[in-house]
């Protein structure tokens, strides 16, 4: 709820409160959200290293808490912030933030996306899968069904943040809407907290990052090595040394190269070949190889989904200004501009119980569907924008600050495509990352699928600014009636058709995990279903 209000609101007090121009509100805002997207790596990594992920996710809630406190108090005191001249004044004759009220505003954001990052997306989704036991059959499938019923929750607080808190906000005030978000994070704090003597935790298996730098440095020392064509002369991890929250990763065929991290030299003696003292800087296991492979498998995944979350940034930005130049009623009711994204967000909650029960037995490919949905949408987008500008021309209204005659609900075709594409993706990026990776790398690697939504953001930032110096300014006139945005659209639409190309060939060469488990005294190769 909270993340979502600010999300959806920063532009705008962004643009209107800290006289920001139109694209450094939007640049402003889609740094703060890649950043959010990005910390998540650093939350997995603790988890995986140092904390469990329950005392993870209180620490930096805490601190999520501390910085929309902030925020708050930064709106409520006037002195705080400058003189606020309105969203359709001349930026260059307002007032500009001074350097103080600036860094309380940094201060308080990159509070607020730290906490969110490392917190709640960093370990609160693994914390969850956590409680299935993936070696039991029925529990892990009702992993998929977690995941879904996790973004089902984050679409209900959506669902209240971009209608009630983004009303409060409108019509009572800043103070009012940040502070409720402040204590919407609170009670969420206290509400996992609550269940702290439940929860099955992990045990933090050491630094992931040191395991994947010690088989490149293996590999690298045992270059000159040949590597056996069976698994005899590699080191594995044996069953009598594995816990039940372990797994052994089987040998698979492809970067054939880090294999020699695992060969047995005969100069190593027998205690440089257990694993009860460890791996180290000449030797690892199998596992551990696999474990490499495995996130170097994902990386090309990673890349092919940020094009999607670039566009996602648009509908954040430019999307939600569209909003303030258009007819904000509906039966006689003001619907504020930042409230428009509730239009995706209520799709995504009626659509998340059908396809739980109806869709995901049917088809698996939700990546690549949620990457063509993105292309749509941006399609749509540019035609409604191109539609919103003849509106402004026919009515002689391009350099009006007045709304135009034209339905701002006009905007709900792309969000609502757009809702279903994010549906697709981010279930099936977090589902996909969370069962591929191994025992010692859930958290690291479900942050991972977080990341394509950071970079999606920062690659906004930069072809704002990219296509702005190309086209002569397609984005630059701070008048969407004057700019090119539905050019801009159309771009992105292109430009998704490719990226759905890359991800095609991405997905046709990864090669999926197999585990090998122990069940009685009969060994059995389990390989992860495809998502």
């Amino acid at each position: 709820m909270a993340f979502m209000t600010i999300a959806m609101s920063l532009v705008t007090y962004f643009y209107g409160y800290m006289n920001f121009s139109l694209t450094k509100s939007a640049t402003t805002l889609t740094n703060f959200m890649g950043t959010a997207f990005l910390l998540p790596l650093v939350g997995g990594f603790i988890c995986d290293t140092y904390f469990s992920r329950f005392k993870t996710f209180v620490v930096f809630a805490s601190i999520e808490f501390l910085g929309y406190a902030l925020l708050a108090v930064q709106a409520h005191f006037h002195q705080l912030r400058p003189v606020p001249c309105g969203a359709s004044s001349d930026k260059s004759k307002c007032d500009a933030a001074d350097t103080s009220q600036i860094a309380i505003l940094f201060v308080a954001l990159y509070m607020m996306a730290l906490g969110n990052g490392a917190g709640v997306k960093g370990s609160l989704p693994a914390l969850g899968a956590d409680q299935f036991d993936v070696r039991d059959p029925k529990e892990a499938a009702q992993l998929s069904s977690f995941f879904n019923w996790f973004l089902f929750s984050l679409t209900i607080g959506s669902i209240v943040g971009v209608t009630l808190v983004v009303w409060i906000i409108s019509n009572v005030g800043w103070d009012w809407g940040f502070g409720l978000c402040a204590v919407a994070v609170l009670f969420g704090l206290v509400s996992v907290c609550m269940g702290s003597s439940f929860y099955r935790t992990n045990v933090p298996k050491g630094s992931p990052l040191v395991r994947i730098l010690q088989v490149f440095v293996a590999a690298i020392r045992n270059r000159k090595l040949t590597i056996p064509e069976n698994a005899e002369g590699l080191l594995q991890i044996h069953d009598e040394e594995i816990s039940k929250h372990d797994e052994i990763l089987e040998r698979t065929n492809q970067f054939r190269f880090f294999d020699r991290a695992a060969i047995i030299r005969r100069d190593n003696d027998i205690a440089s070949t257990s694993t009860e003292q460890g791996p180290n800087w000449s030797l690892c296991t199998v596992t551990q190889v696999e474990e490499t492979k495995i996130l170097i498998r994902m990386l090309p995944i990673i890349l092919s989904t940020i094009f999607m979350n670039t566009c996602l940034a648009q509908l954040q930005t430019f999307s939600i200004q569209q909003s303030s130049t258009l007819n904000p009623y509906l039966l006689g009711f003001k619907v504020p501009g930042s409230s428009i994204p509730v239009i995706p967000v209520l799709f995504i909650f009626v659509l998340i119980p059908l396809y739980d029960r109806v869709f995901v037995p049917l088809a698996r490919k939700r990546i690549g569907i949620g990457l063509v949905l993105s292309a749509i949408s941006m399609a749509v987008a540019a035609v409604v924008e191109t539609r919103r500008k003849s509106v402004a021309v026919a009515h002689n209204m391009v350099d009006s600050v007045e709304p135009l005659p034209m339905s701002v609900f006009w905007l709900g075709f792309q969000f609502a495509i757009f809702g279903a594409a994010d549906m697709f993706t981010l279930i099936g990026m977090i589902e996909f990352f969370y069962a591929e990776s191994s025992a010692g790398m859930k958290s690291l690697s479900t942050a991972i699928s977080w990341t394509s939504v950071a970079f999606g953001f920062f690659t906004s930032t930069v072809m704002v600014e990219v296509v702005n110096k190309v086209s002569g300014g397609w984005l630059a006139t701070n008048n969407l009636n004057r700019d090119n945005l539905n050019y801009f659209y159309w771009l992105l639409s292109g430009l998704s058709v490719v990226n759905f190309g890359f991800y095609l060939v991405c997905a046709s060469w990864y090669r999926y995990k197999k585990v090998e488990t122990k069940q009685g005294d009969t060994e059995e190769k389990v390989e992860m279903a495809r998502v």
